[in-house]
């Protein structure tokens, strides 16, 4: 049955591995943690459908991914890396606001394991997704 479901979450993600699109701010439903380093955030979003990565920076010069890479599928592991371009050569604000990019997930990982993410020479663990009955927000 856990097998079935992880490649019920799996199987039918687009294939892709290029934003499904970037903003300011943080994903839908999500704010920030109390931490005020500055340190890349995750959350899944669209029902684990997708993946969030927040990124604090100048928001004249805002840090966007670029790429996600699935460095051990889920039976391996269940890791992924993010690629984020340098910024250009121009100056920046020396503000320190969120933007978010958000990415499919990627088909060989699995929202049923906690994701390693390796971002900015960070490792995040994003946890089990966790589903909410229809109707219910997520916290």
């Amino acid at each position: 049955m856990v097998a079935a479901s992880a490649l019920l979450l799996t199987g039918c993600a687009p294939v892709g591995n290029t934003p499904t699109g970037n903003f300011p701010g943080f994903p839908e439903g999500h704010e920030a943690s109390s931490d005020t380093t500055g340190a890349p955030e995750a959350a899944w979003v669209s029902e684990g459908d997708k993946i969030a990565i927040t990124l604090f920076g100048s928001s004249t010069c805002p840090l966007v991914a670029s790429t996600i890479n699935v460095v051990k599928k889920a039976h391996e592991g269940n890791a992924v890396s993010i690629d984020v371009p340098p910024l250009p050569d121009k100056p920046c604000t020396m503000d320190l606001v969120p933007h978010t990019t958000e990415f499919w997930t990627p088909q060989d990982v699995t929202t049923t394991k906690p994701l390693q993410i390796t971002v900015l020479d960070q490792t995040i663990e994003l946890p089990i997704k966790a589903y909410q009955p229809a109707g219910e927000s997520e916290h």
